[in-house]
């Protein structure tokens, strides 16, 4: 056979099998979707519950916050489903821009036109139809910019202190901006979820001792700088000391929890929400369950967010050992993300943590709370599909595809392929300089 003729029917065929590759889809994680379903369905009830004596005390319909919440909710499912059909690969691309933009939304909240104060605080700002908290959707393009930023310097995080002198940096000027708003408890959370990601991406711990002497100051210094903030650092340590003032919030909601007893009073049948119990739809909902579905609906959402975190906590493994990086990092961070919020929001109603602000994820009556996570929702559904679809073409690749006629980047990066001799070889995909990554190392 001719050469040229050879050559053209090589090519042929390399064409065909990556077009076969390409047919390949993957599917959303089922368990990952039925939890968080679970969880928006139980925050529909209680909201519905818990919210109808005070929309009535406000005059503006029993129902205003259970319309109002499903209204979000519904807004969240189609961010969700928008993410969820985004490439991951366009989304990290688009990580620095991104970061441009949590400071943006920050600074926004500061524009007179644009800036709305509620209760002292200036964090929203006016959509027209409704105020926005910017810190949500801020958390979430931080935790895509921190996992850009873990897949391109990997190796520099991990062995040279100045690697994460950059996000400590970021996370520092963000933290500047909230509490100057002020929030406290999303500054908190935002240190968080930088540490955490930072450390699972392998960061020597003695790096991170320097950054940590030098931040834990300066956030009690901000703690105690407030009259409010000292009263609820103190009152949560004894509330019945003072039960109608400052340890009010504390008391009824531990008053609930009593209440609740091991099934509850029956839903609907809570009194402490009737006017006793501040914010019983938001911050303290977590007290109305455990009132009315009592010790077993506790356990209940216990288990359903521990579920989720910890499926998110897995998919990230899954992702990080197919060689998906950046979706890898970005499931971490979703997951400390929701179960950092979720475990402080129930700290605070059980009356082990001081009083933050923040709601409980996917349960809590709230605007842009609802739809950002369910925007985290849908992109760690996106990160359960690539990583379904990489396995898929993996599949494919050994059992009847000659990996040795395709080019790395006809392929998702880094699967595993297989040699003429029948022996797996690693495919890297593009060079970047990456390292495997490990968790936080004690050297």
């Amino acid at each position: 056979m001719d050469a040229p003729v050879f050559n053209g029917l090589f090519n042929a065929e390399r064409v065909r099998q990556a077009f076969r590759l390409g047919e390949i889809e993957g599917r959303y994680d089922r368990v990952l979707f039925g939890t968080a379903v679970a969880l928006a369905s139980l925050g529909l009830i209680m909201v519905a519950s818990s919210s109808i004596a005070i929309a009535e005390g406000l005059e503006v319909g029993p129902f205003y916050f259970l319309l109002r919440h499903v209204v979000f909710l519904c807004g969240g499912v189609a961010i969700a489903f928008a993410i969820a059909r985004l490439e991951l690969k366009h989304v990290e691309r688009s990580s620095q821009l991104l970061l441009l933009l949590c400071f943006l939304l920050l600074v926004a909240v500061f524009v007179p036109v644009l800036g709305v104060t509620v209760n002292g605080a200036r964090r929203w700002i006016n959509l027209g139809v409704s105020n926005f908290q910017t810190v949500e959707v801020v958390k979430l393009l931080l935790i895509v910019w921190l996992a850009s930023y873990l897949v391109r310097y990997r190796e520099q995080v991990q062995t040279r202190w100045w690697g994460i002198i950059k996000p400590l940096g970021i996370a520092g000027g963000l933290v500047v901006l909230l509490l100057a708003q002020p929030d406290f408890g999303s500054a908190l959370l935002i240190c968080a979820i930088t540490g955490g990601m930072i450390w699972l991406g392998g960061v020597r711990v003695r790096n991170l001792v320097a950054p940590m002497l030098v931040a834990a100051p300066m956030m009690a210094v901000a703690a105690m700088s407030e009259s409010y903030r000292v009263k609820r650092l103190t009152s949560f340590l004894d509330p019945w000391a003072d039960p109608f003032n400052d340890g009010f919030q504390l008391t009824q909601a531990l008053i609930a929890i009593g209440r609740g007893e091991w099934l509850g009073v029956g839903l609907g049948g809570s009194v402490q929400k009737l006017f006793y119990l501040p914010e019983a739809h938001t911050d303290f909902i977590f007290a109305v369950i455990a009132e009315e579905l009592g010790f077993a609906g506790i356990l209940l959402v216990i288990g359903l967010f521990a579920l989720l975190v910890g499926r998110a906590c897995w998919l990230g493994l899954r992702a990080v050992e197919l060689g998906r990086h950046f979706a890898g990092y970005c499931a971490f961070g979703v997951a400390l993300w929701i179960g950092l919020q979720a475990l402080v929001s129930i700290g605070v109603n059980l009356g082990v943590l001081p009083t933050k602000g923040l709601t409980l994820p996917l349960i809590s009556s709230g605007g842009s709370s609802v739809l950002m996570t369910c925007a985290a929702i849908g992109l760690l559904l996106r990160v359960s599909f690539e990583i379904d679809r990489t396995e898929r073409q993996v599949a494919r690749l050994r059992h009847g595809v000659n990996a040795a006629t395709l080019d790395a980047d006809e392929l998702d990066p880094a699967p595993p392929v297989p040699n003429f001799a029948g022996m797996p070889t690693p495919v890297m995909g593009p060079v970047r300089g990456r390292v495997e990554p490990t968790l936080g190392a004690m050297r």
